[in-house]
């Protein structure tokens, strides 16, 4: 996978990414222009900048102290009371939306172009072209639950990325209708909701055959790498095989 990229004369030098997707996704394009990210951000792997604290809880000094050209947030995954305080600061800030993905692909091209001043990735393409080529959904496909936490049980609703590139896999999420994104729901409806399949994403809670799929005997439980599921950046060149292997 390549990561070409260039500078226009007119983008940001110093960037500071407060979401994991975009911290792999400013990484991966343009090494050397990434220069604070948050304790959550892992990919890529060996990622060497200051570390700022986490998504929701920002060191706000620590990310001024960096001096940033840019600061890279998420409508969801970041508070905005921290983004305020950053721009009163004086930090430009841009603030991604991503529900779905054709969002995410427009999204990832705003940030790197117009608010870094690369040039659109060549990964960014092969993740366009590895989606695109997708078989559309046949027939009715199959129903499933996608719990993301427990302690309480809660689940994928409606209006979510991850509820997208399910419903391109032929995964439909019986709670996808609902109004709320990231509904509480108790288990015994989750048991009864309908569905033939549980999706176990590892995050944010981190499920695995030892933790999950007891809650739902009989049904059948697909784990699947979170990365793949949620993360809207050079993942997303994979995410098709990788999800489609789970799913089976």
């Amino acid at each position: 996978m390549a990561a070409a990229r260039a500078a226009t004369g007119t983008g940001a030098r110093r960037v500071v990414s407060l979401v994991p997707s975009l911290t792999e996704a400013v990484a991966v394009t343009a090494p050397g222009l990434l220069v604070g990210a948050t304790d959550w951000c892992t990919h890529p792997v060996g990622l060497d900048v200051v570390r700022v604290g986490g998504t929701k809880n920002p060191d706000i000094a620590a990310v001024i102290a960096l001096r940033p050209d840019l600061v890279v947030a998420n409508e969801e995954e970041n508070r905005e009371p921290d983004l305020a305080a950053l721009r009163a600061a004086g930090v430009e800030v841009l603030v991604t939306e991503v529900r779905d993905l054709d969002q995410a692909f427009a999204e990832l091209e705003r940030m790197l172009v117009t608010g870094c001043g690369l040039t659109a990735p060549l990964w960014l393409d092969e993740a366009r072209e590895s989606w695109a080529a997708v078989p559309p959904p046949y027939g009715g496909g199959r129903k499933a639950v996608v719990p993301i936490w427990r302690r309480p049980w809660m689940v994928l609703g409606g209006d979510t990325f991850a509820g997208d590139l399910l419903a391109r896999l032929g995964v439909h999420n019986v709670y996808g209708d609902l109004a709320e994104r990231y509904p509480r729901i108790p288990l015994d409806r989750l048991r009864a909701s309908g569905a033939d399949l549980v999706v176990l994403p590892d995050e944010p809670y981190r499920f695995t055959a030892d933790d999950g799929p007891e809650a739902f005997p009989g049904m059948p439980a697909a784990l699947v790498d979170g990365r793949h599921l949620t993360w809207y950046g050079p993942s997303l060149v994979r995410a098709p095989a990788a999800l489609r292997a789970a799913l089976r």
